[in-house]
């Protein structure tokens, strides 16, 4: 089960034996293995002295560019622009991250625990690129800003966009806001005046779940919820205690185990609550929440009362 040529294999040899077929270039000495026998994507592993793998594979421009193993990774934290320049018939790997809400503020009153806000949504799949030159291989992507500086700012849609016909490879949505809808939904609030509670806000199917719920005890004892995020959803408040927000999800796509897409914790009158791992901040206890991580969509923390910010 074995060929001997003066010349290295292609990826359109196709050898009828399949996977294992041994090609030995009498010429060099270089010595392939047959891993993979799609037809006209062959991949031939070179198991000799020698190095390199006679593949076919997808090389592109756009973002960051880093190496992990035979992978290229393009890491975009600003929106640019992704330009396919070789598609060899292989797909793209895509991991797509929405910002993250803004936790609410209290500084309307006192006693109000406000939510964490809620991760941005998290979407990872595959495309095939197609097309030939020019736009038809380019891929508008957009980066979601966190939650702005109003007092319960959602976070901002992320999205990949083919340019030729607009046509949506992913839209991860932003986290909400406090006891708002979103990627992932934001904790609900705990106001100790008049002893008003909401619930959390839901998460998108497929991109995070839902928000804790708010709790109060007295008129001056509450604890808000916290955010959901990308693979939990927020704890609830309770007692006067924030909940922590929702974990997020860990994933190797840069090459490194990292999480992201981690719920802001809940504000409460004692005892803020943690953020959810992967990014999410924590909320306050008698002080302000703390912002989510840069560049993992983490939800930001709600305010633990006495006037203070998400």
């Amino acid at each position: 089960d074995c060929t001997v040529s003066t010349a290295d294999p292609t990826v359109s040899t196709n050898p009828t034996s399949g996977v294992g077929h041994m090609w030995i270039n009498k010429t060099s000495g270089e010595q392939y293995l047959l891993t993979d026998a799609t037809a006209g994507e062959n991949v031939w592993k070179n198991v000799g002295d020698g190095t390199g793998t006679v593949a076919d594979f997808v090389t592109a421009t756009g973002g960051t560019v880093t190496t992990d193993g035979d992978f290229k990774v393009h890491t975009f934290t600003t929106s640019g622009t992704f330009e396919v320049t070789n598609t060899s018939g292989q797909p793209v790997t895509y991991l797509a991250i929405a910002g993250g809400g803004r936790g609410g503020d209290g500084s309307s009153a006192d006693y109000r625990q406000m939510g964490g806000a809620g991760a941005g949504g998290y979407l990872t799949s595959t495309f095939a690129p197609s097309g030939a030159t020019g736009n038809a291989r380019q891929y508008t992507v957009t980066v979601g800003a966190g939650g702005s500086s109003a007092p319960n700012g959602p976070g901002s849609n992320s999205s990949i966009i083919k340019v030729s016909d607009s046509s949506n490879i992913a839209t991860p949505l932003g986290g909400g806001g406090t006891g708002q809808s979103g990627g992932s939904g934001g904790g609900g609030e705990g106001r100790c005046e008049g002893t008003t509670v909401t619930s959390g806000g839901a998460g998108t199917s497929g991109q995070g779940f839902s928000g804790g719920d708010g709790s109060v005890t007295s008129g001056t004892v509450g604890g808000a919820g916290g955010g959901g995020g990308a693979f939990a959803s927020g704890a609830d408040g309770s007692g006067n205690t924030g909940g922590s927000g929702g974990s997020g999800i860990a994933s190797t796509i840069s090459g490194v185990l990292t999480t992201r897409s981690g719920g802001g914790g809940g504000g409460g009158t004692t005892t803020g609550g943690l953020g959810g791992s992967g990014g999410g901040g924590n909320g306050g206890s008698a002080a302000s929440g703390s912002a989510g991580a840069v560049n993992t969509g983490g939800g930001g923390g709600g305010a633990g009362g006495y006037r203070n910010s998400g």
